[in-house]
């Protein structure tokens, strides 16, 4: 069986539509979708299928209907015969990453990132806080720079996406004047990101007290695969390990560059994107340009990977 690593995307990946083709296609996938409507107590799919856009970007709504929908293609998958020998997922991803790892309930994930989304949204005053991504500087450069930035200016390190690619998050004030400093440093480009908080910044710690009580009440299992966590770019399998991890994913950097480096040194036969986009994919090839990839967001995308399974089994 092909060694494959699955990786699953997180917010900023949604847009009306997505989900569809494949809720049309599989009757597995329909079942799921509206499990977790029941669920949530409101229509997700119909916000997924129809927007408005402007809702379905709302952190409480995009962070459910963005691992529903990989979840689902997950499941699909997993129909077929394909599964991943280790996996990860990027800041939200994670938790698709530990549904297709065996450690969470499918629809009780659902619930638990519709409620961290809101805690997420209510952490930080809205319009308060923002994140911008810093192209062509490396990490121990911008780290210098941000160090001084604290109190009402306080920035942090947010996601290290890959070489030259890192994103900075806290106060608006702070990021807007650690932006011009990074400019001035020789960064290529600072973009502001459209966000609405400070997410992966100490900002965000009043929303990890609150979700680590909510986490008390979900059942987390032990990983059946290795699941490698956002805060330690290191496989994670224990379920306490897991909770732990997972309160101090919100206010710690996303490592995921030293993820991907690891399924590289694991000799991974491909990394396969299990959702909407192709920003990870993206990401792969700036860590390792040759490595195999696979986007999997449709029935015709499923149809090639498990064809491609087949062929080399």
């Amino acid at each position: 069986m092909k060694q494959l690593a699955f990786v699953f995307p997180g917010q900023g990946s949604q847009e009306v539509g997505m989900g569809k083709a494949m809720y049309d296609a599989y009757p597995s996938v329909k079942q799921l979708f509206d499990q977790a409507d029941e669920a949530l107590g409101y229509s997700l799919k119909k916000l997924m299928f129809e927007g408005p856009a402007e809702e379905l970007t709302k952190t409480e709504n995009a962070q459910p209907a963005l691992l529903l929908n990989s979840i689902a293609i997950h499941q699909v998958l997993k129909e077929h015969g394909v599964e991943p020998k280790m996996t990860a997922g990027h800041s939200l991803g994670e938790y698709s990453a530990l549904v297709a790892a065996g450690a969470l309930e499918p629809v009780e994930a659902v619930k638990l990132v519709h409620q961290r989304g809101k805690l997420m949204e209510e952490a930080y005053p809205t319009g308060k806080g923002t994140m911008a991504a810093v192209l062509g500087l490396s990490q121990e450069s911008i780290a210098e720079v941000i160090q001084a930035f604290d109190g009402e200016l306080a920035v942090d390190l947010a996601n290290i996406n890959c070489p030259g690619q890192i994103v900075i998050s806290g106060t608006k004030e702070g990021v807007e004047q650690a932006s011009e400093k990074l400019s001035e440093a020789g960064a290529k480009r600072v973009i502001p990101l459209n966000v609405s908080g400070p997410f992966h910044s100490r900002l965000m710690k009043p929303a990890s007290d609150d979700f680590a009580a909510y986490l008390t009440d979900v059942d987390v299992r032990d990983a059946e695969v290795p699941v490698y966590a956002n805060v330690t770019a290191s496989a994670v399998t224990e379920s306490a390990e897991i909770e732990k991890l997972l309160v101090e994913q919100l206010y710690s950097p996303v490592r995921f560059q030293e993820i991907l480096e690891a399924f590289v040194e694991k000799d991974v036969e491909a990394i396969v994107e299990v959702g909407h986009g192709k920003v990870l994919s993206g990401l792969v090839r700036k860590v390792k340009r040759r490595m195999k990839t696979f986007n999997v967001q449709d029935p015709e995308s499923v149809e090639a990977i498990v064809q491609w399974v087949k062929e080399e089994s």
